[in-house]
């Protein structure tokens, strides 16, 4: 063993066991994402099934100018409902989304509360205009009246965004809650919802479906640090044995150093003159 303790393999086993270790950790921080992005799974195949809750339970009401602070990771997918009247005077299209293949627009239209506030609905896609981009898309309008407004929190998008009004509509590429909430005249909650298909004003409009994460690659990246966390340290072990098996085989044959001698410690009268 004394073979082993040289200058050389001991920073082999030093380099072998720090990749490890980081290897280890990354491992964790992959884990770490799969549990994540299950939870989330678990709450979009739990929110096509379970009874909504009032709004209020689970954002923040508005009371200012602009938009109320945004829920916790926890609060998305929840299945929602509450009760308001449409303002399709202020409504959103949020262009360049993709169902089935085609560019369209989702269709956002501010749901007016009791309290003065407003709750962004995402009543649905549509299909762009048949002249073009250049007109604003066709679309059912909003019923008029008192509605009941059932669907599952979505998160504001990250990533700025302008808001800008074209062909008589307020249009922006990402449902920036805060953003959107700068050009409304009232208070908007930090969430939108994705209504329900059978919600009152998303009959006409496509579904927007709801895709599930993919859990698995993270658990197979996670999977995979660890193997080769593993294998750092087990290649380690099967070279160091098998230079020690080398090395005693050398030393007994009489034609190798003595494997308990460290060559980079050996005495300059040791070397045999060329």
């Amino acid at each position: 063993m004394h073979a082993l303790l040289t200058r050389r393999w001991l920073t082999v086993f030093a380099v072998a066991l720090l990749a490890s270790f980081v290897m280890v950790l990354l491992g964790r921080w992959q884990w770490s994402r799969y549990e994540l992005r299950s939870a989330i799974n678990d709450r979009i195949d739990a929110s096509t099934v379970v009874t909504p809750v009032p709004v209020g339970d689970v954002l923040a009401p508005a009371t200012g100018k602009g938009a109320a602070p945004g829920p916790g990771e926890g609060a998305a997918w929840t299945r929602v409902t509450t009760t308001g009247r449409y303002d399709t005077t202020q409504e959103i299209l949020v262009r360049n989304r993709t169902v089935d293949g085609t560019v369209g627009y989702e269709i956002l239209t501010p749901l007016l509360l009791a309290d003065g506030s407003a709750l962004l609905v995402d009543r649905g896609w549509v299909p762009p205009h048949p002249d073009g981009i250049t007109v604003a898309p066709r679309f059912p309008a909003a019923p008029s009246g008192t509605v009941t407004v059932v669907g599952r929190v979505h998160l504001t998008e990250s990533g700025a965004s302008g808001v800008d009004q074209r062909n008589g509509h307020w249009e922006t590429r990402r449902v920036s809650v805060p953003a959107i909430a700068e050009k409304l005249p009232y208070p908007v909650l930090g969430a939108y919802v994705l209504a329900d298909a059978d919600t009152p004003g998303a009959q006409g409009l496509t579904a927007i479906e709801v895709g599930h994460e993919n859990d698995w690659l993270n658990l197979g990246y996670a999977v995979q640090w660890w193997i080769f966390a593993a294998g750092a340290l087990v290649g380690v072990a099967y070279l160091a044995r098998k230079d020690l098996r080398e090395q005693q085989a050398a030393a007994e044959s009489g034609t190798g150093p003595d494997p308990d001698l460290d060559p980079e410690s050996a005495p300059a009268d040791a070397v045999t003159p060329a």
